[in-house]
């Protein structure tokens, strides 16, 4: 992972995101990816906060949407690792940070979603 190429995930990621364009943002994850968040619990009522799979996770994040039609997010820092990203942003709920890991052909394998308490 170069800084170049965090930096383009993230703004690829951010715009996505922005634009409220599913297809965009999971176009950059493997099938079977996996997400854990708190947010999972809340709009899913899933309790370990985790899903699995592109279809899950984009029913998830649909209802997401519906739930924060004004979502919008602003890029704070990118921080590059060996095969991951963490993005540093404000979201619906406030300071947030997104590590995601890649595999060897740049999709991203895991992420996990934290937010201020």
């Amino acid at each position: 992972m170069t800084p170049k190429q965090a930096n383009k995930f993230a703004d690829e990621w951010i715009s996505a995101w922005n634009s409220h364009d599913l297809d965009t943002v999971l176009s950059h994850y493997e099938e079977d990816f996996e997400m854990s968040s708190p947010f999972i619990r809340a709009v899913t009522g899933e309790p370990s906060g985790r899903l699995k799979g592109k279809e899950n996770i984009a029913a998830y994040w649909h209802k997401a949407l519906d739930r924060y039609p004004e979502l919008k997010f602003e890029k704070l820092h990118v921080l590059q690792g060996a095969s991951s990203v963490t993005i540093v942003y404000n979201g619906v709920s406030g300071l947030a940070a997104e590590v995601f890991l890649f595999n060897e052909n740049g999709r991203v394998i895991q992420a996990h979603a934290h937010y201020i308490s």
